[in-house]
């Protein structure tokens, strides 16, 4: 069974449920952006060194450690690991995994290309206001001229681009003949790979730089990343070992500084990232889920649904959560991130699932 029917079969067709949006500002008055220790440690780059912590010196319990690390090998997780303050408080491979293996991060990939897209407006390259045509070209679609000018890059950010999407063979397809128009852009929130993946192409038709080279450029070389992006179909998903997912969130973490450098500076947009966009989908910001709101939608269906993403999760967590649950978690007040990779544990393998607030009690457990 391909990459691509795998995906496509999770994405059922349900009622469309419409509401106002939210503009480019977000909607959320609320700002996510716990302070950090700015004495956090980071990794050196170009090294594999990383300064441990002692989970006892922090008070965590240890025979709750190896119920977790159970729960972890029995639900078909690679990789894992938990950093404290910048320091890794826990790791461990399971399943064949180990500390050099690459392993695809998929919808988690998504979290990439927003922080990448927030660097290319600062640079001044693009506005998130601006038509995607600006950068797509005319014609990047099948709606009219006055459709496709209404299509911002803020609505391909926030799966509010009002494509269709009700043929589920063309849910991942960026063809022109497969985008065709549904609802007016940001009336509806619902999550459209396609519009998504489209996001890497406007970074290019803005910066003049393939995706991956400024990607490259601007965070994987200087945080010291390894990983690789392959096209799988139509999608292009990132690659790459758990110590790299967490040089990201710790980037990420440390609101876009790394130990003392500016990745993304710009404080507005880390806030909207990492904020509702919408109001919509009060659980999505800027290609991140968001947990602590009062509702949420989840990829596939239309259904709203109350209530928090992971309840068992601290209410500031954000995470990028992708296929077969691949995990990153960003914890502000616990200054903490938190990298799960593998196969699925949850019979639902699309983003969200139960697996998460199943692993949030078990670290709960750690932690208190």
């Amino acid at each position: 069974m391909t990459a691509l029917f795998r995906f496509l079969s999770l994405f059922l067709i349900f009622s469309i449920v419409g509401c106002d949006s939210g503009n480019s500002g977000g909607t959320s008055d609320d700002d996510p952006n716990v302070p950090v220790d700015e004495n956090n440690y980071f990794p050196v780059v170009g090294s594999d060194e990383w300064e441990t912590t002692d989970p006892a010196q922090l008070g965590w319990d240890e025979s709750s450690i190896t119920e977790l690390y159970d729960f972890l090998e029995t639900n078909n997780t690679v990789s894992f690991i938990v950093l404290k303050e910048g320091k890794i408080a826990l790791e461990a491979y399971f399943n064949g995994g180990s500390q050099d293996i690459d392993w695809p991060w998929y919808s988690a990939g998504k979290t990439i290309v927003a922080l990448t897209m927030g660097i290319a407006q600062e640079e001044g390259y693009l506005n998130l206001d601006d038509p995607s045509r600006n950068y797509l070209g005319n014609g990047w679609s099948s709606l009219t001229d006055e459709q496709e000018n209404e299509v911002t890059i803020w609505h391909h950010l926030t799966m509010t681009t009002g494509l269709d999407y009700t043929n589920v063979f063309t849910q991942f397809c960026t063809l022109p003949a497969c985008l065709n128009y549904l609802n007016e852009a940001g009336s509806f929130w619902y999550y459209h790979n396609a519009p998504y993946t489209l996001n890497q192409s406007i970074i290019t038709g803005a910066t003049g730089s393939f995706f991956e080279n400024y990607f490259n450029a601007k965070i994987k070389d200087p945080i010291g990343m390894n990983g690789f992006w392959q096209p799988d179909n139509f999608n292009v998903i990132y690659n790459s070992s758990a110590r790299s997912m967490a040089r990201f969130g710790l980037l990420v973490l440390n609101n876009g500084q790394w130990d003392g450098e500016s990745i993304l500076s710009d404080s507005g947009y880390l806030n909207n990232m990492q904020s509702s966009s919408q109001n919509l989908n009060e659980a999505y910001g800027y290609l991140w889920w968001l947990n602590g709101k009062n509702s949420y939608r989840l990829p596939g269906t239309t259904n709203f649904f109350t209530g928090k993403l992971i309840p068992n999760a601290p209410d500031d967590l954000f995470a990028g959560l992708g296929f077969s649950d691949q995990k990153l978690y960003i914890i502000p007040s616990l200054d903490m991130v938190v990298v799960r990779l593998g196969n699925a544990a949850d019979t639902s393998e699309a983003g969200p699932s139960g697996f998460d607030n199943t692993l949030w009690e078990k670290l709960n457990a750690v932690f208190n």
